[in-house]
């Protein structure tokens, strides 16, 4: 199907129903605006000009962060080997969470940011799908196209990591 078969108004309420979700969990992987963006971009493009994938979707959340999580490990492959995109990602102080005016609150939420960057991306993919989108592990791994048991090990070795490297910010605040 080519773009102008597609009602304006069906893609139009796609981006509104799914864009903020994708663009958090984009930045969660990538770590990097301009290419969350461009991402995002490339997703809805897709649909315009192939409306069907969408519309046979069985869940439509779950087939969109699949083409979401696949775009991102296509991108952060063509830019190089795997280590050295971990080291950059690492490197990067993107802020994932809003500011905030609480000192505490924003040195925790430094802390957290920090500390996702410091995941493997199938950990950090997980770990965004679980505790900000509120997935279950069955839909995670639909949407990340590996096994419940695949999520849930990433789920708690990245939550183990979190506390690991939160431990300090933790016992400084009880």
């Amino acid at each position: 199907m080519g773009l102008e078969m597609l009602p304006l108004g069906l893609l139009e309420r796609w981006y509104d129903e799914h864009a903020q979700a994708l663009f958090a969990f984009l930045l969660n992987l990538t770590r990097n605006e301009a290419d969350t963006r461009d991402l995002l971009q490339e997703i809805f493009v897709k649909l315009a000009r192939q409306p069907e994938l969408l519309r046979n979707a069985r869940n439509q959340r779950a087939f969109l962060i699949r083409l979401a999580h696949n775009l991102a490990i296509d991108l952060i492959r063509r830019r190089g080997a795997r280590q050295r995109s971990c080291d950059q990602l690492t490197a990067d102080s993107l802020t994932v969470f809003e500011p905030s005016p609480d000192p505490d609150e924003q040195a925790l939420r430094t802390a957290l940011t920090a500390a996702l960057g410091q995941l493997p991306p199938d950990q950090r993919a997980v770990v965004h799908l679980k505790l900000w989108e509120g997935l279950t592990f069955e839909a995670i791994a639909e949407a990340l196209a590996i096994s419940p048991n695949t999520a849930a090990s990433r789920y708690r070795y990245g939550l183990d990591k979190l506390r690991e490297r939160l431990r300090l910010l933790y016992d400084e605040i009880k």
